[in-house]
This record gives C-alpha cells, sequence and structure tokens, in this order.
C-alpha cells in the first residue's frame, strides 16, 4: 500500500508540473526558417527598399533582418505570437511597379505561423489595432519562384489593418 500512494504522489507531481494554462507564446520566426532566406539576394533587397523608401521620402522603422515597416496608425491591444490567429484587412502590392496582386477589404483571419515570413517577422510588432505598412524583401514574400502575378524575387509592399489577436 505504501508503494501505491508513492507512485500515485509521483504520478501527481508529474502530471500537475506538466500543467500549464499560459500557451507557448513565441513572438520570433524560427532561426532556421530565417538562415534559409538567400542572403545575398536579402542584401540587395533591403538596398532596393531603403532607395525605395528614401525616394518617397518614407521614414520607416527597421529591423536587423530587413524587414521596414511604417505604423499609421498605433494599435493599443497584444501582440500576436506565431501560434496567434490574426484577423486583418491587406492590400499586397509589387515595390517595383505599385501594382495590387492580392487584397481584401474583409477581414481575414489566418494563423500567423502559416503566412509568408514577412507577416511571421511583422505582425508581432503591431499591436492589435494598428493599420501598418510592411516592406518585405522578397525571401520572406514569395522568394525566387514567385507566385501567380508575383514575378521571381519581387520585394513587396502591405497596408495591414490587425484587428484582432487570439
Amino acid at each position: 500500500m505504501k508503494y501505491f500512494f508513492q507512485g500515485l504522489l509521483v504520478f501527481a507531481v508529474i502530471f500537475l508540473s506538466g500543467c500549464d494554462n499560459e500557451p507557448d507564446c513565441t513572438k520570433e520566426v524560427s532561426a532556421d526558417r530565417l538562415a534559409a532566406v538567400d542572403q545575398t539576394q536579402l542584401a540587395s533587397d533591403i538596398i532596393a527598399i531603403d532607395n525605395y523608401l528614401a525616394q518617397n521620402s518614407i521614414t520607416a522603422l527597421t529591423e536587423p533582418n530587413g524587414l521596414r515597416y511604417v505604423i499609421s496608425t498605433p494599435g493599443t491591444g497584444e501582440t500576436p505570437c506565431q501560434e496567434s490567429y490574426v484577423t486583418v484587412t491587406y492590400t499586397g502590392r509589387l515595390m517595383s511597379n505599385g501594382n495590387i496582386f492580392d487584397s481584401s477589404s474583409v477581414p481575414q483571419q489566418f494563423q500567423l505561423s502559416q503566412l509568408i515570413l514577412g507577416w511571421q517577422i511583422g505582425f508581432p510588432l503591431l499591436p492589435k489595432g494598428s493599420i501598418a505598412t510592411l516592406y518585405i524583401p522578397s525571401g520572406y514574400g514569395y522568394g525566387p519562384t514567385g507566385g501567380g502575378p508575383i514575378p521571381p524575387n519581387a520585394n513587396l509592399i502591405f497596408n495591414v489593418e490587425l484587428i484582432d489577436v487570439r
């Protein structure tokens, strides 16, 4: 009987120590995903984005990984993590010519970890309720293959509104 209660106690300690009401909230994109981006192309993209910003007199915040962004309306809510579901409206344009390749004025919900790297990097910088413009290097978008109307190695501009975070 003594061993039964000791075993039960050990089981209870192990079981209860595994209970964590706080979800794991990773803000950062994995280093492996960032390392997989062509660094030579990334350096070229950063120069092109910085030149675009300078030519258009846009003062953007800069991230060391190359993402540039402007928050036009700061939010006041929580910031998403990779595991979050975000509800957003957006317009995506090619930096090269301003052509819109995708947009949604109707709020859309996505799991952040399933989206392009540029959004995975950018959205954790924005509190819920923010309206911002993300300037995304090609490797954080659709890379050397492009996709649909997005040509290979296209730098992207997204106007986004972060409506909700779950």
